[in-house]
């Protein structure tokens, strides 16, 4: 093996803002809020939603409140004006808005309660707690009818972070049912230790059970099924290590036996690397695959043994026996044949990623940021790659590059955009179809977002849109509003 030991990670990652419900035509919640179709489904008509953080965003005169603005799904998919906006000014949401706090800085969903209604979980992993600088917090808010209203904080363990500070709990975020009794698990990811809970929620925040996982580092989580069992898996991933900058990968095997230390260690996977990841069903086999990102190379990290020149993902396939210990990944990078663009140094390449169908044909495709990749001479500028999934696993086939300078792409490339710092798969209209979705936080000062809908031969992009933060809610002063930073799938959290 060549990682004997695990070591620190060396990286870091007054008025409310108007709240606008949208109620729903349901008469009764969609059943089946924590399934992939409709797992961000607030308001219970059968559409997922579309959950944006914006942390930086002011409230009032209080900079980098932060604010988290969710657009309601509709056959028509989604919109500035279908929205709710939601700071911790917003009333029964725990806190209170506080210069530099970055409300919405991850945000992930899931039906915690178990009530037929997606709930939206916030990270505030820049939150001071007791005079901790940086402790973090986590905020659950309520999904009903109504779509979201109220909330409630999600303490970190007994134990957590003890004599530290700058930890950083909610820096990542994940949600699965790992026991298969409907209720979801959550992973919490910091740069102190990970922090697990076991669902059903009651409305004040407490799980039905908690623990911390204190063996490896865990700056991000991923889960889901990846051994077709119908049970989540939890995969921790601790970002760059002294000694290992790729960033270890580890399979959570369960709960610290406090009588025995070494009982359920979590399984290293020695072959794969990655700071940030999801899972999808890539090859259609009905098993769940992993995608993680090494966006950092040597030249961003100042040290030999990051990523590929510019940034790569790996691929990891589910099986009947899951993933195992000896599997080597599949890896994909801008030097790899067929995928768009070129590796230079610091594009960030795998910085975001998520998986979804964009196409309908049955096989999760793998959309890729890449944010500082430069277009022509705007440096910084950014770009997406959408790799497609297949019978024989992800392939370059149909490869496809995307950025404010593609035909029928809305805006206009600008140094510095960002274009790919978030990104997001998820069928926004009912369509079966995977809308793509691809944030550039510091475009302009509010920061916009490109949605394309799916057709059966791909993201379409005459008539796309581009969707910026005033447009939907959120308030901008002196700092930049980043608006996008955060999407429900996966970045990597500096």
């Amino acid at each position: 093996m060549r990682r004997a030991v695990i070591a620190a990670a060396v990286l870091t990652a007054s008025v409310a803002v108007t709240l606008t419900p949208m109620t729903s035509s349901a008469a009764a919640p969609y059943k089946g809020a924590n399934t992939a179709a409709v797992q961000d489904d607030f308001n219970g008509d059968g559409y997922r939603d579309l959950a944006v953080g914006a942390p930086n965003a002011a409230n009032g005169s209080v900079e980098e409140a932060g604010a988290v603005a969710v657009l309601y799904g509709s056959k028509s998919s989604v919109s500035a004006t279908r929205r709710t906006v939601i700071t911790q000014a917003t009333s029964g949401i725990p806190g209170d808005p506080e210069a530099w706090d970055e409300f919405g800085r991850t945000v992930a969903s899931a039906d915690l309660d178990r009530d037929g209604y997606a709930d939206l979980i916030v990270g505030i992993p820049h939150e001071s707690v007791g005079g901790v600088d940086a402790r973090g917090m986590v905020t659950v808010v309520w999904g009903g009818p109504s779509g979201l209203r109220g909330g409630a904080s999600i303490a970190p363990p007994a134990g957590f972070g003890k004599d530290r500070t700058y930890c950083r709990f909610g820096m990542s975020l994940a949600t699965g049912d790992m026991n298969g009794d409907g209720a979801p698990e959550l992973g919490v990811g910091s740069d102190c230790e990970a922090s697990s809970y076991s669902g059903p929620f009651t409305r004040t925040g407490r799980a039905a059970s908690q623990y911390r996982e204190s063996r490896v580092n865990s700056r991000g989580v991923v889960m889901g099924d990846v051994n077709g069992d119908g049970k989540a898996e939890r995969f921790y991933l601790a970002g760059p290590t002294t000694g290992d900058l790729r960033g270890p990968v580890h399979l959570d095997t369960g709960a610290p036996d406090p009588e025995d230390y070494s009982a359920n260690w979590p399984a290293d996977l020695p072959y794969a690397d990655g700071h940030a990841g999801q899972i999808g069903d890539v090859n259609g086999d009905g098993y769940g695959d992993l995608v993680t990102g090494v966006a950092d190379d040597d030249r961003t990290m100042n040290e030999a043994g990051a990523g590929h020149k510019g940034g790569e993902i790996q691929v990891l396939y589910g099986s009947a026996q899951g993933i195992s210990a000896g599997q080597k990944p599949k890896v994909f990078h801008q030097d790899t044949a067929g995928v768009p663009g070129g590796a230079e140094w610091g594009d960030l390449f795998g910085q975001s990623l998520s998986v979804g169908d964009v196409n309908k044909d049955g096989y999760a495709d793998v959309l890729i940021g890449s944010p500082d990749e430069a277009v022509g001479t705007r440096q910084r500028a950014g770009t997406a790659v959408l790799l497609r999934g297949s019978a024989t696993g992800l392939t370059t086939a149909k490869a496809a590059g995307y950025t404010q300078d593609t035909t029928d792409v809305p805006g206009a490339v600008e140094t510095g955009d960002a274009f790919g710092q978030a990104v997001h798969l998820a069928d926004l209209n009912g369509d079966g179809r995977a809308e793509t979705v691809v944030a550039a936080p510091t475009e302009n000062n509010d920061g916009c977002l490109w949605i394309a809908r799916g057709s059966a031969s791909g993201p379409v992009l005459k008539g796309s849109v581009n969707l910026c933060g005033k447009s939907a809610g959120i308030t901008v002063r002196g700092v930049k509003g980043y608006f996008g930073a955060a999407l429900t799938s996966p970045h990597v959290e500096q």
